[in-house]
């Protein structure tokens, strides 16, 4: 299934959910609810909770840091303001490292970086090996075309908004939609403000 039918058939399925989201997405003083439409993570809704301490496996909401904005808003990989949803692939100790496009941790090969993206433009990258410090998190999604720090290296955990909880999600277009209860319980006692992932990756 091509990428631009799977954003196609996420902004057609998105309005039918719209009500439902405007009913738990109140103002409130940070942002809780967070619509994902980018293909490198799962598509739907998630509960962040802001503030919580980023762990290995956990999706986390990110604002990356304003140079990498701004490429990244450039290249129109991301819109403006947005955060990112990228999965923690790795936390202080770990060592990672890129050996000609070859992401590891831990001496266990995870994903390949590649040169150019899908429109021909040069990407890029950091080789060598490297021990991740203290408040240092290497992001990796799963989609061979996820833009993470398999390109722009470990961010600091200072980005992180907050753990993203999946609420209701699917993993294609043609895929359920999974609803999580256990998720949709907590937003009972937030306040919650929607925001939006869109991006390109």
């Amino acid at each position: 299934m091509s990428r631009a039918f799977y954003r196609l058939a996420t902004l057609l399925a998105a309005p039918g959910f719209a009500i439902a989201f405007a009913m738990i997405a109140v103002s409130g003083p940070a942002p809780r609810l967070l619509w994902n439409s980018s293909a490198s993570a799962p598509v739907g809704l998630y509960l962040v909770h802001v503030g919580a301490r980023a762990r290995r496996g956990a999706f986390v909401a990110v604002m990356p840091p304003p140079r990498l904005a701004a490429f990244m808003v450039r290249r129109r990989y991301l819109g403006e303001n947005v955060p990112l949803l990228k999965r923690v692939a790795a936390t202080a100790g770990a060592r990672v490292c890129n050996a000609q496009g070859i992401i590891s941790i831990n001496g266990i090969a995870r994903s390949i970086a590649h040169a150019r993206d899908r429109e021909g433009r040069a990407l890029p990258g950091w080789v060598g090996c490297r021990t991740l410090e203290r408040g240092e998190l290497f992001l990796l999604n799963a989609p061979a075309d996820s833009f993470d720090s398999r390109y722009f290296g470990p961010l600091s955990s200072r980005t992180v908004i907050g753990i993203a909880t999946p609420i209701l999600t699917r993993a294609a277009p043609d895929a359920p939609w999974r609803w999580r209860r256990d998720a949709t319980a907590q937003t009972d006692k937030e306040k919650n403000r929607c925001i939006s992932v869109n991006s390109a990756r």
